[in-house]
């Protein structure tokens, strides 16, 4: 199939306001795709790649400035492998190595199919074909149910391998693909709850976990061959061999666990997840949960049965600290242990529910603390892609205590931005410019230190890049505050605190 067809159809959808109109388009093309090319396919039409992220940037996508093609002539496959030679460059030179093979596959391209390309590499495709919309449009092309490639994307890891199921071979196809070892599977998610009452207050007996601020980890083991994948399904093998080692020696025969791995101090606490990053080879893995187990699959039994088995099969010592309670105060008191000993918080379980791979639904509730700060805006860079023409990314600053018109940087966000407060953030900074320039790498906007702003953190890590020596974790906007000054800002102290 030509990739022109694929970026006729992206460019479809994105003009369709109604769900039923684009699984119509995505079919169709879908329809017309080469069952070997359907996992490059679906992964282009959600606006990625089959091999994920490739290392292209902005940056490099803006110094790539051709001529298009006036002819569609390049195909999915062609695409699919210029993608993969640009993936697997390194060493010196690569920037300009990477421009040019770029540069060559810009050049043998559409304009339409320029812009898809740009979408897919930059990250910045919003033409509504996510993945709920493409999974009812392989269903529909394949004439199946949606729940049967729903399925399949689940346990093969990925939708391009149901799509290719669905295309080549139907119903009985989708059904034979199953949870093997050695092959990721989509890990289960869970919901935020405020408390660990609201947590527990759809289920009765239920499983409280420590939740640690790890790396979360999904062991493989077939025979002698051990593989390790993150919650995104990437290969982590290499980087773990602690964790490895630690499968390897597990008794029994194949098997598939879920779990988080961390790095752990001689006092038994927690390091701070940079620091886990930084020594990967040490990290030691904390299993809660087992899916596939001496050959057999056991992800649809429940969790009380997936207890029973994941204690058989893991030591103690593996195993993530657990209990099995229908007492909130019980409950919370865990939940107590777990933030004293420097973790993030629970995660409460229903006992009678499967393993259900790639949902986020009432199962699992997470309760951790969220913490809220009042920062001033420094500077504002403009948006890209859905966001080109509007001010997005915040510079973010807390106040020096010793100087009450001095603001210290801790960080930016453009998380938490609703379309309304992108709007009107553009204008409210427009007002405070103080003209273009650099900050952080990056072109902004300086602003005058004035707006005051509500952000939301999970907590703080260490920092050499900003002054004040930490940077804000998974920081977003929860709301403008029009009703404080920036004097009254929360100040750098509070937040270094938190270290």
């Amino acid at each position: 199939m030509l990739f022109d067809e694929l970026a006729a159809a992206a460019e479809s959808v994105a003009q369709l306001p109604k769900r039923n109109d684009k699984v119509a388009v995505l079919a169709d093309v879908l329809r017309r795709v080469d069952p070997d090319e359907a996992i490059a396919s679906a992964a282009f039409l959600v606006g990625s790649t089959p091999i994920g992220r490739i290392g292209i940037g902005w940056s490099t996508l803006s110094g790539v400035r051709v001529e298009p093609a006036g002819e569609a002539r390049l195909s999915v496959t062609e695409v699919d492998a210029a993608l993969r030679e640009l993936e697997a460059m390194s060493g010196e030179g690569v920037v300009e190595r990477r421009r040019a093979v770029l540069g060559e596959l810009m050049s043998a391209a559409t304009e339409r199919e320029q812009r898809l390309l740009r979408g897919v590499l930059g990250g910045e495709l919003r033409q509504g074909a996510l993945d709920g919309v493409l999974t009812t449009a392989i269903a529909a092309a394949a004439e199946v149910p949606v729940a049967a490639v729903r399925r399949a994307a689940m346990m093969a890891g990925d939708l391009g391998v149901a799509a290719t199921a669905a295309l080549s071979g139907g119903r009985a196809a989708l059904d034979a693909v199953s949870l093997e070892a050695l092959r990721p599977v989509q890990p289960m998610l869970a919901s935020p709850a405020a408390d660990v009452a609201e947590a527990m207050s759809l289920a009765g007996l239920v499983q409280v976990d420590w939740k640690l601020d790890g790396v979360r980890v999904q062991a493989h083991r077939r025979g002698g061959e051990v593989k390790l994948f993150t919650r995104n399904l990437n290969d982590i093998t290499e980087r773990l061999p602690g964790v490895v080692d630690e499968v390897r020696s597990l008794p029994g025969g194949d098997l598939v666990l879920d779990g988080e791995a961390m790095g752990l101090m001689d006092d038994g606490a927690p390091h701070a997840f940079q620091d886990s990053m930084r020594h990967d080879t040490s990290l030691q893995a904390f299993f809660f949960d087992v899916m596939f187990l001496d050959g057999v699959a056991v992800h649809d039994e429940p969790l009380s049965t997936r207890r029973t088995l994941l204690a058989e099969a893991v030591p103690e010592a593996s195993r993530l600290p657990s209990i099995v309670t229908a007492d909130v105060a019980q409950a919370e008191a865990f939940l107590s242990a777990a933030i004293d000993a420097g973790h993030e918080g629970v995660m409460v379980k229903d006992l009678g529910l499967p393993y259900e791979a790639g949902r986020r639904g009432k199962g699992w509730r997470k309760v951790k603390p969220v913490y809220t700060f009042d920062l001033v805006v420094l500077a504002v860079e403009p948006g890209h892609g859905r966001r080109t023409g509007l001010l997005s990314n915040i510079h973010l600053g807390a106040r020096d205590p010793d100087d009450a018109g001095r603001f210290v940087m801790v960080g930016k966000t453009f998380k938490g931005m609703t379309d309304e407060m992108l709007r009107w953030q553009t204008a409210r900074f427009q007002e405070l410019s103080l003209g273009e320039g650099t900050l952080d790498g990056r072109q902004v906007v300086h602003v005058a230190p004035e707006q005051v702003v509500e952000v939301a953190v999970d907590g703080v890590q260490r920092s050499t890049t900003y002054p004040g020596g930490i940077a804000l974790r998974f920081a977003r906007v929860k709301q403008y505050r029009m009703d404080k000054a920036a004097s009254e800002a929360d100040r750098i102290t509070a937040l270094q605190a938190m270290l």
